[in-house]
């Protein structure tokens, strides 16, 4: 990002500026972003910010502005994990390519401040995904088809690629229950990697956002490219459906979901990278658990579950 002057305005054409942050470790960042945003003329400086609650990973507020809301994210230093990164550079280049598509946020601006980068985009009307399989299937497929930015990361799939980074989680983790996990790690199905597309990275039903019948696809931290089945799984995963839905899917909403993606091939890959999905969820939400997040303990039990069924 360039450096800017000490009092910037936005640059043209792309929405980059830096900020001047004196005096701002003792400060609420709510009211530190309000006063930074306010005098590089992104925000009016009466605006009314509100915390949203949904962001496990970053700060995020709503800014009441005319004549649309925004959302102002506030990324945090270390707050990926090994599946779910959290890269601002590709958020903004994911929300850039889909200006206009629906499938994201309109994006406004970006600043890089002594808090960090501060993400500014149009705030989406609506509420996070609920019940509505065929909704969310539809709205993936239309990701899907659509071609990535340069620099994205490279998502590896198939079954060695998914058994070596299930491996690498769990040798992030200490408690018993990793060795519990490697002892579970399925045998490699024959299941080649699917063609590389335009990847959510983080599909979980709270980061689809509902009105009516249109659904938008927030928080872009972790796009790549890769096989479609990273995001269909992310989605069904029963972990992820308790953690940021209404719990796991029931079977008719799998087959909506499935049916409104309406590709038969990636449904058949699906299935055969199933047993190894969900053994690295298993990984994955154990790794959350011993670093605070409790919640994510019952998330491992249920693709433990998930795990035997699809091994039946």
């Amino acid at each position: 990002m360039p450096c800017l002057p000490a009092h910037p305005t936005v640059v043209p054409g792309n929405g980059e500026i830096a900020l001047a942050t004196p005096g701002h470790s003792a400060r609420d960042p709510a009211d530190f972003l309000r006063e930074a945003l306010g005098r590089a003329g992104l925000v009016a400086p009466e605006a009314a910010w509100t915390a949203l609650a949904g962001g496990r990973t970053n700060a995020i507020w709503r800014i009441d502005a005319a004549p649309h809301p925004l959302v102002c994210k506030l990324f945090r230093e270390n707050g990926g994990t090994p599946l779910f990164p959290n890269q601002p550079k590709a958020e903004i280049a994911a929300l850039r390519a889909l200006d206009g598509s629906g499938i994201a946020p309109r994006f406004v601006a970006v600043a890089e401040t002594a808090l960090g980068i501060c993400l500014i985009y149009r705030h989406v009307a609506g509420r996070p995904w609920r019940r509505d399989g065929a909704l969310a299937g539809r709205l993936l497929a239309r990701l899907h088809s659509r071609t990535p930015p340069k620099g994205l990361r490279r998502i590896l799939s198939g079954s060695d690629a998914l058994r070596r980074q299930g491996q690498r989680i769990l040798d992030g983790c200490a408690s018993p229950q990793a060795e519990r996990l490697r002892s579970l790690c399925p045998e490699a199905r024959p299941c080649p990697e699917g063609q590389a597309t335009f990847l959510h990275g983080d599909a979980v039903p709270a980061n689809i956002i509902c009105s009516r019948k249109s659904a938008v696809l927030i928080d872009w931290q972790c796009p790549g490219r890769g096989d479609p089945c990273e995001d269909l799984f992310t989605f069904l995963s029963p972990a992820m459906q308790r953690l940021y839905g209404p719990g796991p899917l029931p079977a008719d909403e799998e087959r909506a979901f499935l049916a409104a993606y309406a590709n038969p091939a990636v449904a058949e890959r699906l299935a055969c990278l199933r047993p190894l999905l969900h053994w690295r969820m298993a990984a994955h939400c154990l790794w959350k658990a011993e670093r605070g997040d409790a919640d994510y303990r019952e998330g491992m039990e249920l693709e433990i579950e998930a795990l035997a069924r699809a091994m039946a």
